[in-house]
């Protein structure tokens, strides 16, 4: 056969082989290939909205993070830090979305603060302009551009942080406590070239700022565009409102002869004109999340310690404390919605401070516990910086006795769990914060020092005890059964706090 009649052959062979795999394709038709699965935002659990479902699964969020400026410090490795927060068991970590910085080694005496970025190192959501001015050193900021660069490091962030099962709360605002932060505020006229309106600092966060209430809602929609696509993220207004416009609401301890109306034994709540303004802002967040396929949780700073909530404002899903009290959660329970300890750290250096918070608050109901690290800082972001750093405190041995908690919520049946008073009758010298749910089944966090003895009132049947040492994490476990009514537990020797589940059969 010769080469073209071999040639010819060919070709019609793989014709009709062609047509043949055509006709089968026909009657058999291939699967069409599967849209890659999206996942959805978190959000609060729909049988028990004290908690969250993520990820298939009801959860609590712990963190315990660096000073919340990981994106607009261009000094900090975030890579690390998130590495950082997987390997230790966190999930969760603030973030400072821009539009507020702090001075180096000079705000609230915090020596290497992270929010301080280093002169020339602030990047910001908004572009550099031509003009020599910023008080931070550089350019000054044209508010109607936005910065490449810091967007590029926000969507690295978040999706790493989402790869890393962190959980990311947005701050978009903050109060401004003062001139030396007004005076590096990209909304204040002297550090853009948009002609802001110099007004007072204490009304940059009302509708009382002129020119600047524009740019706010433009960075806020911005910002929510941005962050849509992201499943990991909750929006927060801002950062302790309350500050620049306090109005006394309570005091901690009304028998202070000195002091009795400050902090930190004053309960201080945002003024109508800061209210109103973040009412607008849940509204720009709302309206344009309807344009897109998401919508995320948000969060409002109610005040520091405790106060019981008229009603939770229009919007909002988490209601955010400071240094907050347990009292704090079960004051606000009844409202059906989660209840966050957003930040703590101001206690000084001791663990065991911040360890006890933690357990107190997250037992008496709350979902969320976060505190400031001083241990994270620039050329330290896996948490290694243990020289003196502020008013905080924070170090590895912290985490890991935080993964503790975490660990310990994560085999509770959080579904059908809620905070029970009617349990324990007694327990000598220490006190005692109890979830339990329909099932018989407890939860106890033993503050203070022990052995001691816990008077319990229990339902008929056979109970597993099973102990952790909030220090260590050691275990162990007992049963035993009952016939129902009052049961005298005693516990094992502890001196950092105790921990006990009971599960009944």
């Amino acid at each position: 056969m010769s080469g073209r009649v071999a040639d010819r052959v060919i070709s019609t062979m793989i014709r009709d082989l062609n047509l043949a795999v055509a006709a089968v394709c026909l009657l058999f038709p291939l699967p069409a290939p599967k849209a890659p699965k999206v996942e959805a935002p978190i959000r609060l659990h729909p049988q028990n909205p004290h908690y969250f479902l993520w990820r298939n699964k009801a959860v609590v969020l712990i963190g315990s993070g660096e000073h919340y400026g990981a994106v607009l410090n261009g000094d900090f490795d975030f890579h690390k830090y998130l590495q950082t927060l997987e390997t230790g068991g966190l999930n969760y970590t603030r973030l400072f979305a821009g539009s507020y910085v702090e001075l180096p080694a000079r705000s609230f005496g915090i020596l290497r603060n992270d929010l301080a970025p280093a002169p020339g190192r602030f990047i910001a959501p908004w572009a550099r302009s031509s003009e020599d001015g910023y008080a931070g050193g550089g350019k000054k900021f044209d508010l109607t551009q936005w910065n490449s660069e810091y967007f590029s490091r926000l969507h690295d962030f978040l999706a790493e942080a989402a790869r890393r099962g962190v959980v990311v709360e947005i701050t978009l605002f903050s109060s401004q406590y003062g001139e030396p932060q007004w005076n590096l505020s990209p909304f204040k006229p002297d550090n853009n070239v948009n002609g802001t309106d110099l007004i007072e600092w204490k009304k940059l966060n009302t509708l009382e700022n002129g020119k600047i209430l524009g740019y706010q809602e433009q960075y806020v929609r911005n910002m929510v565009r941005e962050a849509n696509a992201y499943p990991n993220v909750i929006f927060e207004v801002a950062n302790e409102p309350w500050s620049d416009r306090p109005v006394l609401a309570d005091v901690i301890n009304p028998y202070l002869f000195t002091g009795r109306d400050q902090y930190p034994n004053s309960v201080d709540l945002p003024d109508e004109l800061t209210m109103a303004w973040q009412r607008r802002v849940v509204e720009w967040i709302r309206s344009e999340e309807e344009k897109l396929p998401n919508r995320h949780l948000l969060a409002q700073d109610c005040c520091n310690f405790r106060y019981a909530l008229r009603q939770i404002p229009g919007g909002v899903d988490i209601v955010n404390f400071h240094y907050a009290y347990p009292e704090a959660a079960l004051l606000n329970y009844g409202l059906g919605t989660a209840l966050s300890y957003d930040e703590t750290g101001f206690l000084g250096r001791s663990d065991d401070s911040y360890v006890r918070q933690a357990w107190n608050f997250m037992m008496s109901g709350g979902g969320v516990f976060d505190m400031l690290d001083y241990s994270f800082s620039v050329g330290h972001e896996d948490g290694s910086d243990r020289d003196a750093n502020g008013p905080g405190g924070g170090s590895p041995d912290l985490r890991r006795r935080l993964r503790i908690l975490s660990e310990f919520f994560e085999e509770l049946p959080l579904v059908g769990m809620s905070p029970d008073t009617e349990t324990v009758k007694h327990a000598g010298g220490v006190v005692t914060h109890v979830l339990s749910n329909a099932k018989g089944e407890s939860a106890l966090y033993i503050d203070g020092k022990g052995p001691t003895q816990i008077d319990m009132r229990l339902a008929p049947g056979e109970y597993t005890l099973k102990w952790v040492d909030t220090g260590t994490g050691a275990s162990s476990t007992e049963t035993f059964r009952h016939t129902g009514g009052d049961r005298v537990i005693h516990t094992l020797e502890f001196h950092d706090g105790l921990a006990l589940r009971i599960v009944r059969r």
